[in-house]
């Protein structure tokens, strides 16, 4: 029941890609029932200990590598993990006493390995001598950038001083100190750095490395946003309208499965940039619709709401569980238009033809980093190629299963060209049948998720 020892496993089954950082938290939460001792502080650190252990990994591993006398390759993975939650603790939790972070992280190491108890014990008080508490507004070998949320400050964060040198110099090495500070694989920070420049960069690293704000879609099927915003102040939950007819953005935490109405289906969790996919589809009601890369479902479930719960929706994915997902979360909504069709590669999906084809494609995650964390360690620059490929391909699928005069919404949560308007150019090129009516790209942070949608209708 130690937060932390929670913490350390989620983070070992993340490590062998068992499923996402939400999705195992949500289910270690689950296994421990609604006890008080896990709704409160101890639910709250668990997810700041697994999401900012993923998230800021890179920069924890520079933190402690001076101080280890082996490669990081060579480390036994528990031991690694061990330090990496007490480093992060010590750099980035400025909440947490240090002598707590150290003593309460190493209890994690089993007592029969005296000697590995010693060696994290020593490495985490170096860390511990190695970060202030003074502040700086700008970067610097000795400036860590810290999280926003650390001193509750809204305008772009804060570097914390070290007391000497660890990081790259951003003056002579402005890659190196992006990918070091702001915990980015090398090969992304150079390919951003060379398209945004420094400053943006600065702005996506401490937008990408905080907690994501929580969004809501109304379910309009049971009610509308400003009746569930009159639920919401009468039980003292901060919230406000979003950018969006059905959106609203919580101004605090909170534990999705405790807010008012979650069992009556009257909101989904979505992000705001994911709201406006469907909606650019704008299917209508009686419509039949196609919906190639359905899981999780949340633009399965939306298209559906537009749609009035009328009409039919041919869900598609390529797993059974996550088909049960879909079905879920539409049982929840009480949506019941949706039919699950278990698909190899999308290519045999239902032939149709249909009135619209959403292909919501499996793409890079770059949009969603703060969200999906491991990412930014899965990901491998040759995997783009592969990508686009796969991207093109559902593109084609989409376009064949449409009607004349019928509309294709192709997204990702991609922020590389190559996999948004690269990947919509060369099909319009290859395919006479299709014209772009309209697209839009998402900027993380501007104010939600990064993200790209274009609306093609077929000739």
């Amino acid at each position: 029941m130690n937060p932390r020892r929670i913490a350390a496993d989620i983070l070992e089954r993340s490590r062998f890609h068992e499923a996402f950082a939400g999705e195992l938290l949500e289910s270690a939460f689950a296994k421990l029932g609604p006890t008080s001792e896990y709704d409160g502080a101890n639910r709250r650190l668990v997810t700041q200990l697994v999401f900012g252990v993923l998230r800021r990994q890179g920069t924890l591993d520079t933190l402690l590598l001076p101080f280890l006398n082996q490669p990081l390759d060579r480390m036994h993975r528990d031991t690694l993990d061990v330090l990496r939650l007490g480093a992060f603790q010590l750099a980035f939790l400025t909440a947490i006493p240090r002598h707590a972070a150290v003593n309460e992280t190493i209890e994690l190491l089993p007592t029969n390995r005296g000697q590995v108890r010693n060696f994290a014990n020593a490495i985490l008080r170096r860390v511990s001598d190695l970060v202030t508490d003074e502040y700086t507004d700008f970067p610097g070998p000795d400036a860590l950038p810290m999280g926003i949320e650390s001193r509750g400050n809204e305008d772009g964060g804060a570097f914390r001083f070290l007391s000497k040198p660890i990081l790259p110099d951003p003056e002579r090495e402005p890659e190196a100190y992006l990918a070091a500070g702001f915990s980015l694989p090398l090969w992304l920070a150079e390919r951003w750095f060379d398209r945004h420049g420094f400053d943006e960069c600065v702005r996506l690293g401490f937008w990408f490395n905080a907690p994501p704000g929580m969004w809501l879609r109304v379910n309009t099927r049971h009610g509308n946003r400003e009746r569930y915003l009159q639920f919401l102040a009468e039980r003292d939950i901060l919230a406000e309208p979003a950018d969006h007819p059905q959106g609203v953005k919580l101004l605090g935490g909170a534990n999705v499965r405790e807010l008012p109405g979650y069992d009556d289906g009257l909101f989904s969790v979505q992000d705001l940039t994911a709201m406006r996919a469907a909606s650019a589809l704008n299917p209508q009601p009686g419509w039949k619709v196609l919906d190639l890369c359905a899981a999780p479902g949340g633009k399965t479930t939306h298209l559906a709401e537009l749609m009035h719960n009328s009409g039919r929706i041919v869900a598609c994915d390529i797993v059974p569980q996550r088909l049960d997902t879909v079905m879920a979360l539409c049982k929840r909504l009480g949506i019941t238009i949706v039919e699950p069709a278990l698909v190899v590669d999308g290519s045999d999906a239902p032939a149709g033809p249909f009135d619209a084809v959403l292909a919501d494609v499996p793409c890079s995650n770059t949009g969603v980093l703060a969200r999906r964390p491991e990412v930014r360690w899965r990901l491998e620059p040759h995997e783009l190629p592969h990508l686009i490929e796969l991207q093109k391909r559902l593109l084609n699928v989409a376009l064949d299963r449409v009607k004349p005069g019928g509309v294709v919404l192709y997204s990702t949560c991609s922020i590389e060209p190559e996999e948004n308007r690269g990947v919509v150019q060369t099909i319009l090129r290859e395919r006479p049948d299709a014209e772009l009516e309209a697209d839009h790209i998402s900027i993380p942070g501007l104010p939600a998720d990064g993200g790209y949608w274009a609306r093609l209708r077929r000739k």
